[in-house]
């Protein structure tokens, strides 16, 4: 792995479908949902503590009041190394605010690599050996490089890349230009996609060289790069708040995409533990848990003394935390966020939050 590649960790996000274990000021990537005792930040630290030549040239960019939080999970980071928004502005202003300061700190030929927080990775071989192929490309072309992940089913949460003509091997891996990124389809349209076979998922990886990538970032965002390169972090407040798919990636004719070679789940809500961990056991149990006639259930208890007992019940969630309990059927947690803004709408349930 080149010395100039410098990792950076996203790790503002809320995880809102993963209440009510998931809070504000524990939000999932502070969790351990995998089985490995290790928080998902923790994890996704040490997975790229190697490629960035240690401790010292990895980066984390999170939110204000989750910079204690991300302190204490990760003591060895360099305080420089923190980057703190003073409010979240979604993902284009994290991305171009940090690009900027290590550009500053290391030059513009430096690859950068951006990283959700809270994404599961199997395969850590061929995990390193797909950013090796990342690193590469973005070192000798001007790419805004993304990682592809081959859909195992027409998904309808995730967004899609459609690859186009082929643009060399880099590391074994063979990269393609990107024709477009699709947001969320419908079932429908998911399904053409694989049958296509030119479509992969947007993992939310991204790879560049940091000039380039301004460059680029000056050209589709001109107003977000104005204010951040004249005012810095004072101007945050008044950024547009807009995702770095929609600010860039949709726009740029150097987007490429490299598909993936290792196992991948970004997590997306509690389902995703049953893909995880489930085995050939009927239920998926974190729990201390006495049950008659369930299946299909996961069952998540964060006091190892508490106790869930269920009775004929089938394809249900059960989450106890503290002062919530909740009970939803699978195939509903999408609605998770739904009743969070009723809780927010209740005072009285303000410190479920």
């Amino acid at each position: 792995m080149s010395q100039s590649f410098v990792p950076v960790i996203l790790a503002g996000g809320k995880g809102e479908r993963f209440w009510p274990l998931s809070r504000k000021q524990r939000p999932k990537q502070f969790l351990s949902l995998d089985g490995s005792g290790m928080s998902l930040l923790q994890s996704t630290a040490q997975r790229l503590c190697p490629t960035a030549e240690g401790w010292e040239q990895l980066w984390v960019v999170t939110a204000s009041h989750l910079a204690s939080g991300i302190r204490e999970q990760l003591p060895q980071l360099p305080q420089a190394n923190l980057l703190v928004e003073p409010e979240g502005r979604d993902t284009a202003p994290a991305v171009a605010w940090t690009t900027l300061e290590i550009a500053k700190r290391y030059g513009e030929d430096t690859v950068v690599g951006f990283f959700p927080a809270d994404h599961w990775i199997a395969d850590r071989e061929k995990f390193d050996r797909t950013l090796d192929a990342a690193v590469e490309l973005a070192s000798v072309r001007d790419a805004i490089v993304t990682l592809g992940v081959k859909p195992g089913y027409a998904a309808t949460g995730y967004g899609y890349i459609e690859q186009g003509d082929a643009i060399g091997e880099f590391g074994s891996l063979d990269a393609y230009r990107v024709t477009r990124f699709t947001e969320k389809p419908d079932t429908a349209t998911a399904e053409e996609f694989l049958a296509t076979g030119r479509f992969s998922w947007n993992s939310g990886i991204f790879v560049f060289r940091a000039g380039v990538a301004l460059s680029q970032l000056r050209t589709h965002a001109p107003e977000l790069m104005q204010m951040l390169e004249e005012r810095g972090i004072e101007a945050y407040p008044e950024l547009p708040k807009t995702s770095i798919d929609y600010a860039l990636m949709e726009k740029t004719d150097l987007a490429c995409v490299l598909p993936v070679a290792f196992g991948w789940d970004d997590l997306g809500d509690w389902n995703a533990i049953e893909r995880l961990l489930r085995g050939d056991e009927p239920n998926v149990e974190l729990a201390n848990h006495v049950g008659q006639d369930t299946e299909g259930a996961i069952l998540y208890a964060s006091n190892d003394r508490d106790v869930i007992v269920t009775i004929g019940l089938e394809d249900i969630l059960v989450v106890r935390d503290g002062d919530v309990t909740l009970v939803v059927k699978k195939d509903r947690t999408q609605d998770i966020k739904q009743i969070l803004k009723a809780v927010r709408d209740n005072p009285k349930y303000a410190h479920l939050l």
